[in-house]
This record gives structure tokens, sequence and C-alpha cells, in this order.
């Protein structure tokens, strides 16, 4: 099992929130001692190319060098020595900005970190300073579980981040790949994506979340177009009165979603007979609704 680090109570523990870092502030040297804050030349630091965040918004980084042009670097970065300088562990923003900036050097704090605390520390920065994406999350939740061997409900104990949490991050890498697109790009909202996973031919997932795109839909419109594209033909035949019926069930769906946290659909044959289905889309998930459905169950 993965050493707790308490990660999950924020990064105060590591970097102070607020801290004097001016013109003004103690210059210490590389040789000071080991915890202190240091100044040290842009070009010793390097940023770790297994960092989860992957777009830097050019507008907020040009944003962030005209603060620092005003204001100086008042947040030191987080780094690891290396061979021939520092790794950036947390603060890459702040580099790129301060390169911008015109500024020679930045105050950092020197750290020892394993690989897994590392990246832990990375998605901890970028979640409550910067928020990720919602595929970058996803794609850092499932390295974290797949490298470090990691369970669900132990990532969200150390981020503090709930399980179904995590599992609705990691569910959207199930999509295609241009509509993991649209939602990087802010086309598509999670709710909306996730609404789309039940169909599964790439094209036409595709085809609807342009759809979407375009007439603004909300995610009740979704579901409902999702439903009918998985209805089967049937045989034209006299229409039946069913409104009143969907309704009833939709309730139903809503009130067993929030319940368990899983996407539900109820299918009826008739007044009286159907189906219910659940999705899941990891073991652990799957375990997770077993448990929660057989709650209270006496044997």
């Amino acid at each position: 099992m993965a050493k707790k680090t308490g990660l999950g109570r924020g990064l105060d523990a590591l970097i102070p929130e607020s801290v004097e870092v001016g013109n003004n502030a103690e210059r210490k040297t590389e040789t000071d001692n080991k915890d202190a804050i240091l100044w040290v030349k842009l070009t010793k630091l390097e940023p770790d190319p297994e960092q989860p965040r992957k777009d830097f918004g050019e507008d907020e980084i040009n944003e962030l060098a005209d603060s620092i042009k005003t204001h100086g670097v008042f947040q030191p970065l987080l780094v690891q020595k290396k061979d021939r300088g520092y790794m950036i562990v947390a603060g890459e923003r702040r580099w790129r900005a301060a390169k911008i900036a015109g500024l020679h050097e930045v105050p950092v704090i020197v750290k020892e970190f394993t690989e897994q605390e590392k990246f832990e520390i990375q998605l901890l920065e970028n979640l409550q300073r910067q928020k990720l994406n919602p595929i970058e999350e996803g794609q850092a939740y499932r390295r974290l579980i797949s490298e470090y061997g990691l369970k669900q409900d132990e990532l969200g104990e150390r981020i503090g981040k709930n399980r179904v949490t995590i599992t609705n991050a990691m569910r959207l890498l199930n999509l295609d790949n241009r509509v993991q697109q649209m939602v990087i790009e802010g086309k598509l909202m999670q709710g909306h994506a996730r609404s789309l996973l039940g169909i599964s031919d790439a094209d036409k997932q595709y085809e609807m979340a342009c759809r979407i795109f375009d007439e603004k839909m909300t995610v009740r419109e979704i579901e409902k177009m999702v439903r009918e594209f998985e209805k089967p033909s049937k045989p034209k035949g006299p229409k039946k009165n069913t409104e009143a019926l969907d309704l009833i069930l939709r309730k139903y769906e809503d009130e067993i979603r929030e319940s368990i946290g899983a996407k539900v659909n109820i299918k009826a044959r008739d007044q009286k007979k159907g189906r219910i289905e659940i999705e899941y889309y990891s073991a652990e998930e799957l375990e997770m609704l077993v448990k929660k459905l057989v709650k209270g169950k006496t044997v």
C-alpha cells in the first residue's frame, strides 16, 4: 500500500500561501540550509515533461507575466535537485511567465520527492491553483492508479477528492478522441460529454457532440437524444400515450442515479414490465456499485 502523505490537505505544508520573496527579502545561496528560499537562475530550471498539465494558456501566462513585471514573484517554485540544475515540481506557470517578464532568477524551495509524491503534488497544484481541463484530470488519475497501484478510494483520500469525482473524470477517457478534444477546448461540458458514453459508434458520438455544441443542448435533451438513438426500430403501429410513464421512469432514473452515483436507464416493455440498466466503466466502479446496492441486505 502506498504511503500516505496528507497531500489531500493541500499544498500549504509544502509551500506557504504567502511569503516575502520580493527584492527586499534575504537572498540565500544554494549552500544555505535545506528548507530556505533560494534564488536560482531561470537557466538552471527545467520543466518536468511528465507533469499532468500539457496545455498552458498563452493569454493566462502573459497576464501573469505582466503581474510579475510589476510585483515580482511572490510564491516560490517547488523544485527537486538534478545533476545540472533543478527540475520544477510545482510552479511551471510562474517559470514561464518569469521568462516572458525578463527576470533572470526566481525564488525556489528545494525538496526531494519520490516519483509518486512528485506527480501527486503536481496534480494538486493544478487542481487547486490553475484548474486542469477535464481530460488532463482524468489522465492524471488514471496514471496514478495504473502506475502506482492505487485504488480509486485510496487516491481520493490522498488528494482530497471523492471516488465518484475520480470515476467520472476517468470515464471521459472512453470518449472518441475528437469528442475529448471538444472537452479540452471547452466546447462540451463534462456532464454533456458523459451523456455520450452510451453511444459506442465513434463517428455517431462525434456527430452528436457537434450537434450538442451547435444547438446548445441541455443534459436532459442529450440523454433523451441518446435514448432515441439506442432504441431498436419498431414496426409501425398505433401510437400509445406513454408520456406519463416516461416522466415517472425519468424521475426514478434521477433518484437511482443520485443514490448510487452511476448512469441508469429504465426501459419499459409495457405498463408493468421492463428492465433497469446500470452502466459502469471499471472493475472498481462495479465493486462500488455492488456494495451500494446490497447495503443493508440480511442473509
